[in-house]
């Protein structure tokens, strides 16, 4: 688990590999009976933190605007972090499915007892989010993110998705 400062507020991430409930967690966080409310991400679609702490970053502003556009928090991180306007879709995306087995979770202003309750609710192993990058699924970000070849030639993969973060609502 590691834990970013962003902007008076903090973002607690936990990467777990080999996850064998995430039907049972998506059932829960689908229910609203999730406790500790957390955001799960399908982390194959995550290269670096980056885009993650730029979507937080996007996410707090709307959240101090009073304009998330989903209902909590944590399911706008994952809206933010999909790089579209459709909320399902975005959802369904880059939010776990039933069959995820690698899994990146976030929590907001998280105390240790809630990032140790966040790592019981997953039955999987916690690996260190600097393998992140090696896990990445490059083929499947590409096509979500429609980033072609000659993009990646002058930037990185991380940084091709941050743009789309940072641009969705000026597009």
């Amino acid at each position: 688990m590691k834990v970013f400062e962003i902007n008076g507020n903090t973002l607690s991430l936990a990467l777990f590999t080999d996850v064998t409930n995430s039907k049972e967690l998506l059932d829960s966080m689908q229910a609203g009976k999730l406790d500790p409310e957390v955001a799960f991400l399908n982390a194959s679609l995550i290269p670096d933190v980056f885009p993650v702490l730029a979507a937080a970053h996007k996410t707090l502003i709307a959240k101090s605007r009073e304009s998330l556009t989903t209902r909590t928090l944590h399911s706008e991180l994952v809206y933010n972090y999909s790089g579209s306007k459709h909320i399902t879709e975005s959802l369904k995306r880059c939010g776990i499915s039933e069959n995820s087995s690698y899994v990146l979770a976030a929590r907001f202003n998280a105390s240790p007892d809630e990032m140790k309750a966040v790592e019981r609710l997953i039955n999987g192993k916690e690996i260190d989010l600097e393998e992140l990058e090696g896990k990445a699924d490059q083929a499947q970000i590409q096509k979500h993110y429609k980033i072609s070849g000659p993009e990646l030639g002058i930037s990185t993969l991380a940084d091709a998705i941050t743009c789309r973060i940072a641009a969705r609502d000026a597009l």
